[in-house]
């Protein structure tokens, strides 16, 4: 399995040489050449492995030049015990009659984040080795929340590598940024930016494909590589976990091998939802793709219309980590969805850096109405969802979770479907405390983000992370903050160059 560049499919690399590099020197995302089948039953086996020899298997059918113990010794070190608070590594919670709860957030930092950043650093060092690099791989991260401290926690100390983290300073919840302020490591380093997360990403791919910085870092034994859902390590541990649920559910009897089923992704830089795309055509069976946004609801106007615009107002909303107006993964899916044409992939990107939009032609529109279905909400919307949900079944979920709930809620509505769900939930609570609180009880709160943690286990009796608990007492290390137009002298000097 070799992997082309989305703007330069003449490009073709390994899997070791796309996980190292992160992103093609041009700028184009890395694809596998083509998605491996898995048959029904194959899943149905599935069922009855652990996540880490499910997560192998799959890792097998995309990362060919990795031999099997390599493959075994990163899923077995990644999804164990050690590292998430459950068996399962990925819960699945029966929320009511054929709907599921797939609870990915029971990791290091109670994110989904986790189920792909806590094998990265894995797949990285491993291909590293495979293609004799001999090089201090520096790790660039632009954040909304949660793939900041997974980065992080994954990262720490690991030998040849340097991770620096950029997060919007008033677009992440105070329970994210404490996370990463308090990251321990030596080898780790975190910032706020004064401005958004599309700010944040633009600068880290400005940073990326900038040659005379790249020269620059070769020359001090250095190479940039991404932990953002651009490299594809994020995206292929994202893929088992849509895999795995499946099997989950045949195995349980909930449903029938081949028994079609909707999932619901909330999603702002696409590349959770693009991962059950995967598992859709590597052959899971899936009726609708359910796109789940907040009010920046760039993806929604675009399933629905076939036109990205991210000339738009950006709000600082309670489900921040899809605070997005830039939903890089898309690349991935319409590199697909044409066919494969380089060509209009990058005229369509040129003119959405240029122009801050584009538009697919009537075929993409129809291609994308007939696997996806896209909706929106707003943060009353999605507090209410949280109230809802916890009275009708005494169930407690985090804000981008009830986004998604509330979406699925209004697609029920409008088509009448009635096909057995999975819905991915991707953060824990207690993440988000201030803003599941005054859902549940219908004041803000004015204490402090371990008070009220403490009065949300009251009410919820949901246990408490032990990776938030034990933020408590310990101390910030990072606290710098700068202009968005100085990220570059930042790095350099953070890299001591």
């Amino acid at each position: 399995m070799l992997y082309n560049s989305t703007r330069d499919s003449s490009i073709k690399v390994s899997s070791a040489e796309a996980i190292t590099r992160g992103i093609s020197a041009e700028g184009g995302l890395f694809v596998p050449e083509s998605i491996p089948e898995i048959t029904l039953d194959e899943i149905k086996t599935l069922g009855t492995k652990s996540y880490a020899d499910k997560a192998a298997y799959v890792f097998s059918k995309f990362l060919t030049d990795f031999t099997e113990a390599e493959i075994h010794y990163c899923a077995d070190n990644a999804y164990s015990t050690k590292n998430f608070e459950s068996e399962s590594i990925a819960e699945i919670s029966h929320l009511f009659d054929g709907t599921y709860m797939l609870e990915l957030w029971h990791g290091p930092t109670c994110a989904f984040k986790d189920m792909a950043l806590q094998i990265l650093p894995y797949f990285l060092t491993t291909s590293a080795k495979k293609i004799n690099l001999d090089k201090k791989i520096v790790i660039l991260v632009a954040t909304s929340g949660d793939t900041g401290k997974a980065a992080l926690e994954g990262f720490k100390d690991v030998e040849g590598t340097q991770i620096l983290v950029f997060y919007p300073e008033q677009g992440v919840s105070p329970m994210q940024k404490r996370q990463m302020k308090t990251q321990e490591g030596e080898n780790v380093g975190v910032c706020a930016l004064k401005g958004n997360f599309d700010d944040c990403q633009t600068g880290v791919k400005t940073i990326f494909t900038d040659e005379n910085i790249k020269k620059m870092l070769d020359d001090n034994g250095m190479m940039f590589s991404s932990a953002n859902s651009i490299n594809w390590g994020r995206l292929v541990p994202q893929i088992v976990y849509y895999i795995s649920s499946y099997a989950e559910l045949v195995k349980d009897e909930e449903i029938a091998l081949g028994d079609k089923i909707n999932i619901v992704v909330p999603t702002g830089n696409f590349g959770n939802i693009l991962a059950a795309y995967y598992a859709k055509h590597m052959g899971v069976p899936v009726n609708k793709l359910i796109c789940a946004s907040n009010i920046n609801n760039v993806l929604t106007d675009f399933i629905n219309t076939g036109v990205y615009d991210r000339n738009r107002k950006f709000y600082a909303t309670c489900s921040p980590s899809m605070d997005i107006l830039i939903s890089s993964n898309l690349e991935r899916l319409l590199y697909l969805m044409t066919g494969r044409n380089d060509a209009v992939i990058s005229d369509w990107f040129a003119k959405l850096s240029a122009e801050g939009r584009y538009e697919v032609t009537e075929d993409i529109k129809a291609k994308l109405n007939e696997e996806f279905y896209g909706g929106f909400c707003d943060d009353e919307q999605t507090k209410a969802t949280i109230s809802e949900i916890y009275k009708k079944y005494s169930y407690t979920c985090d804000t981008h979770t009830a986004v998604a709930v509330k979406v699925y809620e209004d697609y029920k509505k409008e088509t009448g479907d009635t096909t057995k769900t999975v819905i991915a939930s991707t953060a824990s609570p207690y993440k988000f405390s201030a803003s599941v609180l005054e859902a549940l009880d219908g004041t803000a709160s004015d204490l402090d983000e371990y008070a009220m943690v403490d009065k949300l286990y009251e009410l919820s009796n949901l246990a408490i992370p032990s990776a938030l608990a034990d933020l408590k007492n310990k101390p910030e290390r990072f606290n710098d903050s700068i202009e968005k137009d100085t990220m570059k002298e930042y790095v350099l000097n953070d890299l001591g160059i």
